[in-house]
């Protein structure tokens, strides 16, 4: 059995036995806020529970490294989104130990694209219309820097409300345990 067909078949029976009820809630977040994290896949519950919050709680944003690099993209535009149309008053920006992004070398990713079948020339097609792609793919050396970039790129977004908060915080994926690298209420 294929991976999507097990979904399908535990859809099926999650909706047929309404389990979907207890996950009831509206599309404003209760705790009005918006998180902006990592992707990584310790910090799916564990985020949660390090936070308490909940389903319906809050708004959340993910990429690889909750790193934000542009900011006239999709987590900015996903972030704005949260405050001015979905009620949330404060933003949480949130790495974490033993990151991915931390060990991301370009070089090496880039022989693994073509390990699987991107050719040379499409990477040269890239780079020579302006993308840096050893840029663009390279990840970072401290997260507590990397977290402190995002926080002050969307603190000094010319379209964010200077009267929302903006933390940058780090969490260990092992224990739960949040560290402060920013407070929003200081600044």
């Amino acid at each position: 059995m294929s991976l999507l067909s097990e979904i399908l078949d535990y859809n099926k029976y999650f909706t047929e036995e309404k389990l979907y009820e207890e996950y009831s809630t509206t599309k404003f977040p209760d705790k009005k806020m918006v998180i902006f994290t990592c992707m990584d896949t310790r910090l799916v519950e564990l985020l949660h529970k390090a936070m308490n919050t909940k389903n319906g709680d809050v708004k959340v944003v993910k990429n690889a490294g909750a790193v934000l690099t542009h900011p006239f993209g999709s987590i900015m535009r996903s972030i704005l989104v949260a405050v001015y149309e979905l009620q949330a008053d404060e933003v949480y920006v949130i790495g974490h130990h033993d990151c991915g992004m931390s060990a991301l070398k370009s070089d090496v990713m880039i022989e693994d694209m073509k390990k699987r079948g991107i050719p040379q020339e499409t990477i040269d097609i890239i780079t020579n219309s302006g993308v840096n792609l050893h840029e663009w793919l390279e990840g970072f050396n401290s997260v507590e820097e990397s977290v402190s970039h995002s926080v002050n790129m969307i603190r000094n977004h010319p379209l964010m409300d200077k009267k929302v908060p903006v933390h940058g915080l780090v969490i260990d994926p092992e224990t739960g345990k949040l560290d402060l690298v920013s407070s929003g209420y200081s600044e």
